[in-house]
């Protein structure tokens, strides 16, 4: 009989031990079943998984224990990468001999029975990864998907590492515009203009006459982010002179 440990939440146990694990997880190919890990040698290893599901799951984790036949079909894989399939003895084996199984996990593609759970334990909240294997001493991404709202210390590693990068000062954005020497380049530095209100429209006014079609129906859309009489006065000239541009295919 081959061994592992699935983790859950405390609230769980008792339901786990009465009536098995539910096949509520979606497997690699989309079909469902109950995500686990091999019984291994290193009791850190085993629980890897404990601090990373900790991110996704309020409340206190546990430990539950199970044994499958060794002929039960299963899949194994390092996670985010295209499973195998296999046997779980197998499996196990296959996870035992590696140098580093770190993010490696075992795939039961259908309920576990109550008669295969053997137990369920306590284990530290701290064990194992947290991120990616590896991540310690590594700059975590921001991004929403790896830092979702309302998660340990989110708030302060956005602050620490900014997904996205603080706007630039008005001033260096306006002696970028005047050394721009292409439409794109314009183009560019209108947008980051037009990501706030930046007020002063008089200084893009030279812009309405540009030759590229491009710069001016782009400055007509930052307009709209500044204030005043004067940006209003150059949207209403950009759309005029749109209105009564000759049709070059016309011509």
């Amino acid at each position: 009989m081959a061994e592992f440990v699935h983790i859950t939440v405390a609230g769980s146990a008792r339901r786990i031990e009465r009536s098995g694990i539910a096949a509520r997880s979606h497997g690699w190919t989309g079909g469902r079943g109950v995500y686990c890990m091999p019984v291994l040698p290193s009791f850190t290893l085993t629980y890897q998984w404990v601090r990373e599901l900790r991110r996704w799951h309020s409340g206190v984790l546990v430990g539950v224990h199970l044994r499958l036949p060794d002929d039960e079909p299963v899949t194994v894989g390092r996670y985010g990468a295209a499973p195998r399939e296999t046997t779980a003895a197998a499996a196990v084996a296959a996870v035992r001999e590696l140098d580093d199984p770190r993010g490696y996990e075992v795939f039961v593609p259908r309920a576990i029975l109550s008669a295969e759970v053997r137990r369920t334990r306590d284990v530290p909240q701290g064990v194992g990864w947290r991120y990616l294997p590896a991540a310690h001493g590594r700059r975590p991404c921001p991004c929403p998907s790896c830092l979702p709202r309302g998660g340990y210390k989110v708030a302060k590693l956005r602050r620490r590492f900014p997904y996205d990068e603080p706007p630039k000062p008005k001033l260096e954005l306006m002696r970028r515009l005047r050394t721009a020497s292409t439409a794109d380049e314009i183009i560019d530095v209108l947008c980051k203009l037009g990501q706030g209100r930046r007020g002063g429209a008089e200084e893009l006014a030279y812009l309405a006459d540009h030759p590229d079609p491009d710069v001016r129906d782009t400055l007509e859309s930052v307009l709209r982010a500044y204030r005043g009489r004067e940006a209003r006065r150059l949207r209403e000239r950009l759309q005029h002179n749109d209105l009564t541009a000759p049709d070059v295919d016309n011509c």
